[in-house]
């Protein structure tokens, strides 16, 4: 199980550079092509819309195939997607190979996210928890590498450097023996497991939606909302966070975006701690605390306006925020049981559209009004997640205590 767990790791450390490598070079790629920002956000659009099909068919290709190579088919997409960027190719073939690339960081995601869970069955909070750690190092890491690479005129290198990468780890997945857990991982006990389904959907007839009973969907509803307010209110403030700055605290251009390693560092440090502290003290106290304490935090950012403070601030809300995706994806599999794959399928999606959706309007706030009336914007987001995150428990409290119903298999 360690392999499996560092492998996965590894990936995760994979698709948090995919993720962020578009936007770290996406002016130095709009220069290249002599397009506009229009252009380049199309771009990334196309990425989003790949990712969010990959994650939404991961289920039903991992049901057919099998979790190993669904992996691979996964990685080996976005091995072929940055090889092809590497080339600089005309822009129209660009727009067309990035829903390539999106799909396949997307089913790493789901899949490798849904492995750890069904099959870490001691400590999975922490497992989950170092899984999104490496995630969140991937993400820090590569603006830096960036950064780099632009100040030495070969920002290019960019994407050979993230295709070789998923090259080397679609070559482990391809070779690595896992022992006793390859047969959890083959298309065999895939394959069993969809008859297992099948068989499941004939006894429960229409009682059964998506693979859920009727009474599971409004728990899953909660969840699929709360995910989305965390990812969109996540990305919303890192991606406006140096703007926030310059204007609220008047900070310079270059102290202001160093804060986004700040909040990104800290976020990789609090994910280190985070599942411990979830298997500790219970999932639902856990959530509580961390986004009652961030709801605190953005609070306070609209009543201070020095540097130093606010720096404080975004380095707690960094911790805070830090273990709240895993923990949640933890959590909600735990009151939905065989439904792995599909219920962080959705979850994922969930959090990628508010990811793509709210950082829009977030940025049609700040055109509207002022940086004062954002900070309380953002806050006021916080607040909404708590509130969702309360009924959500409540209703996970109901579904824990209520009559069982025998859930469809569909890991």
């Amino acid at each position: 199980m360690k392999k499996l767990l560092w492998l996965g790791c590894f990936s995760y450390l994979l698709i948090g550079v995919a993720h962020i490598i578009g936007g770290s070079i996406l002016e130095q790629l709009i220069e290249h092509y002599g397009l506009s920002y229009k252009d380049g956000g199309q771009w990334i659009m196309n990425q989003f819309l790949g990712f969010l099909v990959g994650v939404l068919f991961t289920p039903a290709i991992s049901a057919r195939f099998g979790k190993r190579t669904t992996v691979m088919f996964a990685i080996g997409m976005l091995t072929l997607s940055e090889a092809a960027y590497s080339l600089l190719l005309p822009w129209g073939w660009m727009l067309a190979v990035a829903p390539l690339a999106g799909l396949g960081f997307g089913m790493t995601e789901a899949i490798v996210g849904a492995m750890i869970i069904e099959l870490h069955k001691e400590g999975t909070a922490a497992a989950m928890s170092r899984l999104e750690t490496f995630f969140g190092i991937g993400a820090l890491v590569i603006p830096l590498t960036a950064a780099y690479l632009i100040q030495q005129n070969i920002w290019q290198l960019s994407f050979p450097i993230l295709a070789a990468m998923s090259g080397i780890i679609f070559v482990l997945w391809l070779t690595l023996s896992f022992g006793k857990l390859d047969d959890e991982l083959s298309a065999q006990r895939s394959l069993e497991k969809a008859r297992e389904r099948k068989q499941n959907t004939a006894e429960h007839g229409k009682a059964i939606v998506w693979g859920y009973s009727k009474r599971m969907l409004p728990f899953l509803a909660l969840a699929a909302l709360f995910f989305m307010f965390y990812v969109g209110m996540e990305m919303s403030f890192s991606n406006y966070l140096p703007a926030i700055l310059i204007e609220h605290t008047q900070a310079s251009e270059v102290a202001a975006a160093s804060t986004l390693s700040v909040f990104w560092g800290t976020v990789a440090i609090g994910r280190i701690f985070a599942g411990i502290l979830a298997d500790r003290m219970g999932y639902t106290k856990y959530l509580l605390i961390a986004t009652a304490a961030s709801a605190i935090v953005f609070c306070l950012m609209t009543l201070f306006d020095t540097y130093l403070l606010m720096l404080v601030f975004i380095a707690l809300s960094g911790l805070f925020f830090a273990g709240l995706f895993g923990i949640g994806l933890v959590y909600a599999n735990s009151l939905l049981p065989g439904t792995t794959e599909r219920t962080t399928s959705i979850l994922v999606a969930c959090g990628g559209i508010g990811g793509a959706v709210f950082p829009r309007i977030t940025g049609w706030f700040m055109d509207q009004y002022t940086i004062s009336a954002t900070l309380w914007y953002l806050a006021a987001l916080v607040i909404i997640l708590l509130s969702l995150l309360i009924i959500w428990i409540i209703l996970g409290v109901k579904q824990a205590r209520g009559p069982a119903s025998k859930p469809v298999s569909v890991s």
